[in-house]
Formats: C-alpha cells, structure tokens, sequence
C-alpha cells in the first residue's frame, strides 16, 4: 500500500496529530471566551451533531432491537463502572510507591471513574460494521447514569465531597444526547430514500466534529501556566495508558466470546470499546465541578486528556483488524448453522 493511500486510510490519526500540534502552537484560539468559543461549539453544538447524525443514520428497527439486549448493557454499564474503577484503585495501590507523581496517578483514578464516551465507541464501531445501535444505546445509557455514579465513584475514590448539580448536568445531556437523537430519527422518516440513494458519509462527519472536540481540549490544556509536569512521570502515564486500554479490550473480548456468552460477533465489537472507552465530553467539565478550586485540577485531568485520543488512535489502528475478525467469524458462524445435506452411497 503506497503512502498516498495509506494517509487516506489512517486521516483520522493524521488528524488527531495534526489538531495537537495546532493546539500546542495556538492555544488562544480554542479556549474558553476564544474565536471558536468551544464552551458553545463544542458543549452543545458538536456533541449535538455527533447524535443528530447518529439518529439520522441509524434505521429505527435496528435501535428498538438495541433496547431489548439487556444482557450486553448490563455487561457493558458493570464493567465500565465498577470493574474498571476498581481494577484501577488496586493497580495504583503498587504504582503508589514509585516516583511517578502523585497527582497524575489521582488523574488515572479519575479515569476509571468515568462513564463511556458520547461520541467514539459509536464512531469506531460503526467504523468496524458492528452493532451500532447497541453502541449508541450503551452510549446515552452510560453517559446519564455517570451523573450519578462518577460522582460517587470520585468521592469512593478520591475523597472530593463537592456537591454536585446534577439536574443541570442531567438536562444538558438529555438536550444534547437524546434530544438530537430522536430528532434525527424523525428526520430519518422522510428522507429514507434519499439517505439510501445518496449514503452520505456519516462516518466522517462524525469523526470530523470529534477532531474538533480534541482540538479545542488540547487548547485549553496547553493555555494553562499551571502546569508543571516531569517528563519521566508523563512518558510512564502514556505507557501505562495504552497498556491499560489493550488489557481492558483484549479482556473483554474474551470475556465476549466465550461459547456461552450469548453475543454476536458484531456484540463484541460494540463491547470492546464502550466497555473500555471513557468519555472526555462529559469527564473534563465533571472534572472541573467536583474538583472546583483544587490547585492540582489540571494535572488530575491530564490523564484523561491523554487517554481519550489515545483511545481512539489504538481504536483507528485497530479497526481493520478488528473487522476482518469479525468477518470471518461471522462467515465461520453461518457455515456451523447451515443443514448438512447427507451423502448418497
């Protein structure tokens, strides 16, 4: 494969590369009260789109079959907020006594305290061809109960006692998450035709508004003075994030696939990422509610900041692989189930 073709394949990581490097050289554009004023574009309007245009895409039969596979939600919603949190606090119970600091290793816990992301588990699952609507369903699912449970889980965790508002939070989502969604259903309804006729790149757009919403958080990182961070402690958060995000996916996808689980190829799929896959959207302004006036509150959110487009690069690398699994498992499958027909002697 040339390179031309290989950039093409992999524009996502280019991007996700390309909008650091921005960030890091213009911070002042993509903070708070900036030109792109991100606490609008990206709080409301973006989140807003990535659903919008979920809802638009998917058919309708497919989400109502979703709601109904309680057991994949129930897998993904206890792994994702009790198993990760917990399997987290008691790594860093060994990482404790080394000199990695202090207030980034809170920042790991942070991490697994959050619910699944809005907007990347759906995007690379769709990417993969897997069970979207059970992405999108755990998704929504995952983000409301996290108004509740993050908070708690924080307090379990790390000590904050801050009070929470949780009606504003949990009004934002439903305007931002649910609200979009069915309006894009509705909107599905009329245009069914054309959307099949035409198959606009739905992918993309997605990916696209995702892109942004790393920018702009990479700015407001990069614009703040107060953080100091020692090298050796930051390349070891790295490693120890990649190393965490490939453990959680390659242990749910054994968990996933096992004879008796009950899961579809395409389950799995939906399984790996949104069991694994935290959510930055919602985490980072969590963050700055139940940490407000913390003197360490931007080095506690650095870990998050790295591990969310750490995860969707590892995701993107991995989805040719993922996919070409879950093709031929799929095609192994329907061969098992098709009647023998008996030789003749």
């Amino acid at each position: 494969m040339g390179l031309l073709e290989r950039l093409r394949k992999d524009w996502f990581i280019v991007g996700i590369v390309l909008v650091i490097a921005v960030a890091r050289l213009e911070p002042a554009v993509g903070v708070k009260g900036g030109p792109l004023k991100p606490e609008i574009t990206i709080t409301y309007i973006a989140v807003s789109a990535i659903f919008f245009n979920s809802g638009l895409s998917l058919k309708t039969e497919e989400l109502t079959s979703a709601l109904m596979h309680v057991k994949l939600h129930l897998f993904v919603q206890i792994f994702t907020l009790a198993f990760f949190p917990t399997a987290i606090w008691l790594f860093l119970q060994l990482l404790s006594i080394t000199p990695i600091n202090e207030w980034l290793l809170k920042g790991l816990q942070t991490v697994g305290c959050m619910p699944p992301p809005v907007s990347s588990a759906v995007i690379l699952t769709k990417a993969v061809g897997g069970n979207e609507a059970a992405a999108i369903f755990n998704s929504a699912f995952g983000s409301f109960l996290g108004i509740v449970v993050t908070p708690l889980l924080l307090l379990l965790f790390l000590g904050s006692s801050s009070s929470v508002p949780f009606t504003s939070i949990f009004s934002q989502l439903f305007m931002t998450v649910v609200v979009p969604l069915i309006i894009g259903q509705i909107v599905r309804r009329y245009i069914r035709d054309w959307l099949e006729r035409k198959k606009p790149p739905f992918g993309a757009i997605s990916s696209c508004v995702l892109l942004m919403i790393i920018y702009t958080t990479f700015c407001d990182t990069f614009a703040n003075p107060n953080i100091d961070l020692d090298k050796f402690s930051l390349i070891v958060i790295v490693f120890i994030i990649f190393s965490v995000q490939m453990s959680f996916m390659f242990l749910t996808f054994l968990f996933s696939t096992r004879n008796d689980s009950g899961f579809t190829p395409a389950d799995t799929v939906a399984i790996i990422f949104c069991s694994t896959h935290k959510s930055l959207t919602l985490g980072i302004p969590m963050l700055k509610i139940v940490f407000a006036g913390y003197e360490h509150l931007s080095l506690i959110s650095v870990p998050l900041l790295i591990y969310h487009p750490a995860q969707i690069l590892l995701g993107s690398l991995l989805v040719p692989t993922i996919k070409s699994w879950m093709v031929s498992r799929q095609k192994a499958l329907k061969l098992t189930r098709q009647p023998k027909v008996p030789v003749k002697v």
